[in-house]
C-alpha cells in the first residue's frame, strides 16, 4: 500500500500524529498508527473515515498521578533535593523536544504543502475511481453508457448536496473553474499560466459562441479563424472540466469541419478526445465516428490496432450502416477487391469519402499494378470508370503524374487512349515503393 495514494485528510492527520509523538511514547505511538491505517484499508474506509476526529490512545494525555502525603513529605527532604532536580531538568528537555515537535511554523508548513498538492489527490482519486468503474463495467468500445442520466448532461456522480456543484461538470470540487467573460469570439492562445476565471467564458457564453460559429461557417468564414474560434472553445471546455453533450458536439463539428478542409492535425485531435468521451458514456453520434475511425486505420495500415478495435464492435455498432460500410471497405482491402473498394468509395455515407481521398490513390496504384500484370493493354476509359475517377482526363494526369503514362496513342482524345501495361508496369511498382510503402499520418495519436 503507497502513501501515494492516500487521501489528503489521511496525510494531514499522519503528519499532525508524527508531531505530537516524544521519544517516550515514539514506538507505541508508531505500532498504533500502522495497525489503525491498516485496518482503515483492509476495511476500504481509508477516504470514507473522518480522519480529523481519530485519536491514538497512546498520545492522548494521562493522568497525573496523585502522590500520597508520606512521598509528599519525602520530597521536602534535603536527602531527595538532588534526584528531584535532575527529574525535573529531565522532564523540561521532554517537554522541550516535544514543543519543538509541535512547533506552529512546521505544523503551518506542512498545512501549506497539503493544500498545494491536495489537488493533485483529488485528480488520482478521481483517476482511481473512474478505472474502477470502468474495471466493473461491461467491455466494449464505448463503454459505461450509464454515467450520464439525461440529455442536460447530468452525471451519476455529481454532488447535488453542493449549491456551487456544477451539474455539466463530472466530479465537480472546489477546485473547478468558473469563467466570467462575456467574450462570444476569442482567439486561441496556449496557456503558458494558471488560467484566470475573467479570461475563461462560462458555459452559457460557450453556447451562444457555437451557435454564432457555425453561422460563421454557413457565411463561408475562412477556416483558420473558424479554427483558432473552435480550439478557444475546447480550450475552456477543457479548462472548466465541462465533459456533456455540449462538448461532444463541439468535437463532432469541428471534426467535420477538419475533414472538409484536410485538416488532419485537428481532424485527429478532435477524435481522440471524442473516444475518452464517449467511453464516459456521453452521448453523440458513435457510430459515424467510429467508422471514421475504422478508415483511419485503414488508412495508416495499423493492422494490429485495426483488428483489435474491429473485434470489440457491438452487434449495434455493426448494424449501423456508416459501420457497414467502413467495414465493408476493410474487407475490400484485404481480398484485394478493388472493384467493389471503388463503388465503396463513390457512395461512402457521412463525410467517410474525405478520409478515403487520403489513401485512395495509394490503392489506385496498387490496383493499376494487378491490371497491369494482367493486360497487355487497357483503355483509359476502362480505368476511369473502374478507378473512379471523374473524368478521363483525371485518369490520365493521374497516371503521368506517377510515371505511369505509356500509351499507345499518345495524341489520341482520353476517351480513345490506350494504356500499353507492359512499359507502365515497372513504373507504377517502383512509384508505389518510393511513395506509398510508408505512411505519414499529421496529428495521429
Amino acid at each position: 500500500m503507497s502513501s501515494e495514494s492516500w487521501p489528503p485528510k489521511l496525510k494531514e492527520w499522519v503528519a499532525r500524529c508524527l508531531g505530537q509523538m516524544t521519544d517516550s511514547n515514539r514506538a507505541e505511538a508508531q505500532a498504533e498508527l500502522k495497525q489503525v491505517i491498516a485496518e482503515a484499508y483492509s476495511n476500504k474506509t481509508l477516504w470514507t473515515t473522518d480522519w480529523d476526529g481519530v485519536q491514538l490512545k497512546s498520545l492522548m494525555p494521562k493522568p497525573t498521578p496523585v502522590l500520597s502525603s508520606h512521598n509528599h513529605l519525602k520530597r521536602k527532604t534535603g536527602d531527595h533535593s538532588q534526584a528531584s532536580n535532575k527529574k525535573t531538568k529531565k522532564g523540561s528537555v521532554a517537554k522541550s523536544a516535544a514543543a519543538n515537535a509541535l512547533d506552529p511554523n512546521d505544523a503551518a508548513a506542512l498545512h501549506r504543502r497539503a493544500a498545494r498538492f491536495q489537488r493533485e489527490h483529488e485528480i488520482e482519486r478521481q483517476k482511481s475511481s473512474r478505472q474502477f468503474n470502468n474495471h466493473n463495467s461491461s467491455r466494449g468500445p464505448y463503454a459505461n453508457p450509464q454515467l450520464f442520466k439525461s440529455r442536460s448532461g447530468t452525471p451519476a456522480a455529481y454532488d447535488a448536496d453542493n449549491p456551487d456543484a456544477d451539474p455539466n461538470v463530472p466530479n465537480w470540487d472546489r477546485f473547478t473553474i468558473v469563467g466570467t467573460s462575456t467574450e462570444i469570439f476569442k482567439d486561441y492562445l496556449r496557456l503558458t499560466s494558471e488560467p484566470k476565471p475573467e479570461q475563461i467564458r462560462p458555459y452559457h457564453v460557450l453556447q451562444e459562441t457555437l451557435n454564432q460559429l457555425k453561422k460563421k461557417w454557413r457565411e463561408k468564414a475562412t477556416y483558420n479563424w473558424i479554427c483558432s474560434q473552435f480550439k478557444s472553445l475546447r480550450q475552456d471546455l477543457t479548462v472548466q472540466r465541462i465533459k456533456n453533450e455540449f462538448t461532444v458536439t463541439v468535437y463532432e463539428i469541428h471534426a467535420r469541419m477538419a475533414l472538409e478542409v484536410g485538416d488532419m492535425v485537428e481532424y485527429n485531435q478532435c477524435q481522440a478526445m471524442l473516444r475518452n468521451l464517449y467511453e464516459l458514456g456521453i452521448p453523440g453520434k458513435v457510430e459515424e465516428f467510429t467508422a471514421y475511425r475504422i478508415l483511419m486505420l485503414l488508412h495508416g495500415r495499423n493492422r494490429s490496432d485495426l483488428n483489435l478495435y474491429v473485434g470489440q464492435l457491438t452487434d449495434r455498432h455493426k448494424a449501423d450502416p456508416a459501420v457497414r460500410h467502413a467495414l465493408s471497405v476493410q474487407r475490400a482491402i484485404a481480398m484485394g477487391n478493388y472493384h467493389a473498394l471503388f463503388d465503396l468509395y463513390m457512395n461512402a455515407p457521412n463525410m467517410g469519402a474525405y478520409i478515403m481521398d487520403h489513401f485512395i490513390d495509394r490503392e489506385r496504384i496498387r490496383a493499376l499494378m494487378v491490371m497491369t500484370k494482367a493486360y497487355r493493354t487497357l483503355q483509359l476509359s476502362f480505368i476511369q470508370n473502374e478507378l473512379a475517377f471523374e473524368t478521363a482526363g483525371a485518369a490520365r494526369e493521374f497516371l503521368v503524374e506517377h510515371r505511369a503514362g505509356y500509351f499507345q496513342n499518345p495524341n489520341a482524345p482520353d476517351e480513345e487512349a490506350v494504356l500499353d501495361c507492359k512499359a507502365a508496369s515497372p513504373q507504377l511498382a517502383q512509384v508505389y515503393e518510393e511513395k506509398y510503402r510508408r505512411v505519414q499520418i499529421k496529428g495521429a495519436v
